[in-house]
């Protein structure tokens, strides 16, 4: 794709244009990425445009956290709305003016150019009620054909004659209606740049709704309008959208320019791969419906009353719940709330699920980035490059080498490239963005955590955690009550009351060196459970009959640092309460 001169000046300018109907869908993400790696690689501007005319269903709560999503990950946008961040930075402080963001507030702007095209003789006010528009279509149903909308016989194609001018009276009167586009009867060629030139055949194309009953245009006018006005040079999305662009195409054609009447500009179009699962089905976010449904369907299952407990656990009404398990609605509100009561991790299909599962930005976008394109390099020893920065991609990324086939979302890749992401990050970076991230998402946790422990505790647990989360359920030791833990009966027999007790021997001689320990730091405690060991048999036959003391099973983390973390005072408690119980 090449450069075009936009507002006088040469410059590059994609977009990326969610509707906030929910959080950002993963795939999203990746649109994203590639539309602000190649404004970046060519030297221009990444705009984040908020598409939220569909009243009903878009929120400012969704459209906040698609932009805290989009600077979570890094991919920052130079035109959009304002998002202040924590560190004080304001992403989109310096867009361009282009009449705003958010289509909700363009509409005046939009009605200018619906009332462009009816004079033009391009579209038209249509007055058929929603029902007569399903009569008609069920009648070519029975017919057994495809149901096209009949342009009525007065409207004469690009002629504003006076049939069409009395519609016009009548619908700005304020009778309800619809705008059409008259849709051309030429051949329509979409030039694109990962698949070739798409046509659509003459005659394809019909008259589709532009401005719905309430006023709003619909997706394919306010695009169309907002790339020409917003000065869009480049178009990147997913391959989904290949059966709207045609109309998008047609529609540049008819409109002109308010200030110079020329033609409007068709972008540089590029429809990337779409994103499955690892067995060919279309990752959406019903995959959470059919984990929770699956689940909950197995459970009640194997034990009839469990439907009851499903209902009352999750406060959902009796309807609910049989709708979703009959498959006739995958609400992901439904899905998610079966979903905590059953204690399951649900499938990760937007980006807050990543998040809140403990992922780091920088694996999930050299993951992202990969998902059909390739940088088409080679490590030293020969293997295609994987592992890359959000610098690396700005600097290489090439449309020319987006693949055609559609791309698998490898989960067991992720959190690999997550894993090796965490590896490489030095004990004190680690502790800084663990302890944030259970500050959002693990407040319970991140309150036992003393605050000069977090980097102790991140050394002890970095090296076993693939996610944050991961550290968290190793560390789940500092959650439990000292004095109501329950003991594992089988950790108990083979560690403490074996051999005449000899495990619980070993905990009253730990106690009592710990007991005059000052400081009681990682090391220190380290030390003198070394020396138990050298007279002892070994670190095996100190620590686990500690671990078992002081978690109730014979699973944690490095004792040194287990130790210190939780403290003097709460682990002689443990150790006390494990010798009271457990001792005959």
């Amino acid at each position: 794709m090449s450069k075009e001169t936009v507002g006088g000046s040469t410059e590059c300018v994609t977009r990326f244009a969610p509707s906030p109907t929910g959080h950002l869908h993963i795939g999203g993400a990746r649109s994203a990425l590639f539309c602000w790696a190649y404004a970046k690689r060519m030297g221009g501007r990444f705009m984040l445009r908020i598409e939220d005319t569909d009243a009903a269903r878009s929120s400012d709560e969704s459209a906040r956290g698609i932009m805290e999503d989009l600077a979570w990950l890094g991919i920052e946008w130079d035109d959009g709305p304002s998002l202040s961040l924590r560190d004080g930075r304001v992403v989109g402080a310096h867009a361009r003016d282009v009449g705003g963001y958010f289509q909700a507030r363009r509409v005046p702007l939009y009605n200018r150019f619906i009332e462009q095209l009816v004079k033009a003789g391009r579209a038209y006010p249509a007055f058929e009620s929603n029902e007569e528009i399903e009569a008609q279509r069920k009648l070519a149903v029975a017919a057994k054909q495809t149901y096209r909308y009949p342009r009525p016989a007065e409207i004469e194609f690009a002629v504003f004659n006076a049939a069409l001018e009395s519609r016009w009276k009548r619908a700005c009167a304020g009778e309800s209606h619809v705008i059409r586009f008259a849709a051309p009867r030429e051949e329509v060629v979409v030039p694109d740049q990962v698949l070739g030139d798409v046509k659509i055949a003459a005659g394809e194309l019909d008259d589709f709704v532009i401005r719905k009953a309430d006023g709003f245009p619909t997706y394919h006018f306010a695009v169309v309008i907002d790339d020409q006005t917003m000065g869009v040079t480049h178009v990147m999305r997913a391959q989904e959208h290949l059966a709207n662009t045609p109309r998008h195409v047609a529609l540049q054609r008819a409109l002109r320019d308010e200030k110079t009447g020329a033609p409007f500009r068709t972008p540089g179009y590029a429809h990337m791969p779409l994103i499955f699962n690892m067995d060919g089905s279309k990752m959406s976010k019903r995959d959470k419906a059919k984990f929770a449904r699956k689940a909950a369907k197995d459970a009640i299952a194997k034990d009839a009353p469990a439907r009851e407990r499903i209902i009352a656990g999750t406060g959902l009404p009796e309807k609910s719940i049989s709708d979703f398990l009959a498959g006739d609605t995958d609400a992901v509100e439904i899905a998610e709330k079966v979903g905590r009561f059953m204690g399951l991790t649900l499938p990760e299909v937007e980006v807050h699920d990543f998040r809140a599962n403990g992922y780091i930005p920088a694996a999930i976008i050299n993951f992202l980035a990969l998902l059909g394109w390739n940088p088409g390099m080679k490590t030293a020893d020969g293997k295609d490059l994987e592992k890359f920065d959000m610098k690396f991609i700005a600097e290489h990324f090439s449309i020319e080498r987006i693949g055609r086939t559609n791309a698998k979302f490898d989960r067991a890749k992720l959190l690999s490239f997550n894993a090796d992401a965490i590896g490489a990050m030095s004990d004190a970076e680690f502790a800084g963005l663990w302890r944030v991230w259970c500050e959002e998402f693990e407040p319970p946790f991140a309150k036992v955590v003393p605050g000069d422990g977090w980097e102790t505790l991140g050394r002890a647990v970095k090296a076993r955690a693939k996610t944050f989360r991961d550290a968290v359920k190793a560390s789940a030791f500092l959650m439990l009550d000292d004095n109501t833990y329950p003991f594992d009966p089988a950790a108990v027999a083979k560690n403490l009351t074996a051999a005449d007790g000899a495990g619980l021997a070993m905990v009253r001689a730990v106690r009592e060196r710990l007991a005059g320990l000052d400081p009681f730091d990682a090391g220190l405690i380290h030390s003198i459970l070394e020396q138990l060991a050298q007279h002892s048999g070994g670190m095996g036959a100190v620590a686990q009959p500690i671990r078992v003391a002081l978690t109730g099973s014979a699973v944690s983390p490095p004792l040194g640092e287990t130790l210190a973390v939780l403290g003097k005072a709460r682990t002689l408690t443990r150790l006390d309460r494990c010798l009271r119980l457990l001792s005959v």
